[in-house]
């Protein structure tokens, strides 16, 4: 009932206040940046700009709206895929830009047992639950902790508070994002969750969706990519995991050396959706490489680093006449995420990776993208 309340105030203000006003398309937009008010709850935009790079946020969703950056010609677009006004995320099924969990990506069945105790969550793709149920974290009104635009290193924090029984999941949970601009066309992302009063699964994930020619340039075939993984964890035919380990060598999974997206896409069906193992990624939770994404065209080049053991590669497969930003209709394959996380269905895997987090324990989880231009 308290969820329900907090998304019903947080729609009412959206509605009355905001409706109106938050175009996000870049050329034309006169979106205010709102500060946070103590003991309100609101949808606001929040900038972070450090000379010609720029990210957009609104505590909806802890969700990325627009990240602006130059091409290798000094032009500015924005390579993000998102809506034009701020009301559509209230309604989005895409997860545009938002941090998703309690639990990040699928989990069997809806249900897991730990310690002897049998947990119901609530399904949302058939049974089984994605990204954390039909009201996950991307799905919440986040509160604004932080919002320092004009420091050296611009940043903003959101968190939220996530009760017990919440989609099903167990104990109180307190969860905190903080995205900062460290260096001119540098970002860091940092996710962490303290586990208040019972263990619980937490595995959350950035959704952002990428095209480095510019959200709507067309699809992202094109773009080379070079995932560090020499593995994946394969899938059944609901992407589930089968708990199995597969090497990616001479596979069309294989990113060890970069190719375009589309050169071996029309080999699987619908296109790429699965975990990759990340190489070289220890109980140290070191950062590592994982990813390098360019796109030809514009120069852009986006280097991904993160401490966590799984990257979730997405294509877009099911995106289908979605309008977003400036009118433009998104269709398939018109971005790629790569999700870094723990192992998908980790909570029924006994051989993936651990996500549970015990009383009093905190989760952390940083990403690091870096952004540059060829000549």
């Amino acid at each position: 009932m308290a969820k329900f309340l907090q998304l019903i105030l947080c729609i009412t203000h959206l509605s009355l206040s905001l409706i109106s006003s938050f175009a996000l398309n870049p050329q034309t937009s006169s979106v205010t940046n709102h500060q946070h008010k103590k003991g309100k709850q609101s949808i606001g935009v929040y900038e972070l700009k450090k000379g010609n790079f720029s990210i957009k946020l609104t505590n909806y969703g802890a969700t990325v709206i627009s990240l602006i950056l130059p091409d290798k010609y000094g032009k500015l677009g924005d390579v993000v895929l998102g809506y034009e006004r701020v009301k559509e995320y209230v309604n989005d099924t895409t997860y545009f830009g938002a941090i998703v969990g309690r639990v990040a990506n699928r989990i069997a069945g809806a249900q897991f047992t730990y310690n002897g105790v049998r947990y119901k969550l609530v399904p949302n793709e058939g049974k089984n639950i994605l990204h954390g149920g039909p009201k996950g974290f991307s799905r919440v009104c986040w509160k604004v902790d932080e919002y320092f635009p004009e420091t050296h290193s611009p940043n903003v924090t959101f968190s939220y508070y996530s009760v017990d029984v919440e989609e099903g999941f167990p104990g109180n949970l307190k969860v905190k994002v903080t995205y900062k601009i460290i260096k001119e066309n540098q970002l860091s992302i940092e996710m962490s969750a303290k586990a208040i009063n019972k263990a619980t699964p937490v595995n959350l994930a950035s959704h952002t969706y990428w095209n480095l020619g510019g959200h709507n340039s067309g699809n992202i075939l094109k773009h080379k990519v070079q995932i560090f993984a020499s593995q994946i964890t394969p899938v059944d035919n609901n992407l589930i995991p089968t708990g199995d380990f597969e090497a990616v060598k001479g596979t069309p999974f294989d990113f060890l050396q970069p190719h375009t997206v589309g050169s071996r896409i029309n080999q699987l069906p619908g296109g790429y959706d699965i975990n990759y193992v990340v190489d070289n990624v220890g109980k140290t939770s070191v950062m590592k490489p994982v990813a390098i994404v360019e796109e030809e065209k514009s120069g852009r080049v986006m280097k991904l680093w993160a401490n966590k053991p799984g990257v979730q590669f997405y294509t877009s497969n099911t995106l289908s006449n979605v309008t977003g930003k400036g009118g433009y209709v998104y269709g398939p394959h018109a971005a790629l995420c790569l999700e870094t996380q723990g192992f998908p269905d980790a909570v029924n895997q006994p051989n993936f990776p651990s996500v549970m987090v015990g009383p009093g324990d905190t989760y952390e989880h940083f990403m690091l993208l870096k952004f540059s231009t060829t000549s």
